[in-house]
């Protein structure tokens, strides 16, 4: 199983583009050019473990378009499943996306209050789907 970290980012400056010192702002407005994050889930599913479950996220701010998103991901790499979230409710609520289904999970506001976090219910059902994919396979 690869449980693949959210991007913390899907843009960065290289290092040899950056700044020796600090920039002065007599210099005027700023324009930044990044480079895109390569994606190293292709190269994961396809040739360094094309036999293993793997999970991917997504992360957005419209609730409208993260099922849609989560499914194209599924359909361009080739994976088993995307723990998709909305920034807003990142801690209280996940959609388990996979080919042929959805699912909900909900921290509700007592199990927050008792401390509990939303990730171990992640973590018990791609245990639980990491088992099936064992026992398919």
């Amino acid at each position: 199983m690869f449980y693949l970290a959210a991007a913390v980012s899907d843009f960065y400056i290289p290092a040899s583009e950056m700044p020796e010192h600090k920039i002065q702002s007599s210099s005027g407005p700023l324009q930044i050019s990044m480079k895109m994050v390569p994606k190293m889930l292709s190269p994961l599913v396809r040739e360094w473990a094309p036999q293993a479950f793997v999970i991917s996220f997504k992360l957005e701010t419209d609730p409208t378009i993260i099922t849609e998103r989560a499914q194209r991901a599924l359909e361009l790499y080739r994976h088993q499943v995307v723990v998709a979230n909305i920034l807003e409710t990142l801690r209280t609520h996940v959609l388990i996306i996979t080919q042929n289904s959805s699912t909900d999970l909900y921290l509700s506001e007592q199990e927050a209050a008792q401390g509990k976090e939303i990730e171990e219910k992640i973590v018990n059902d791609l245990l639980a789907r990491h088992s099936s994919f064992i026992n398919q396979n």
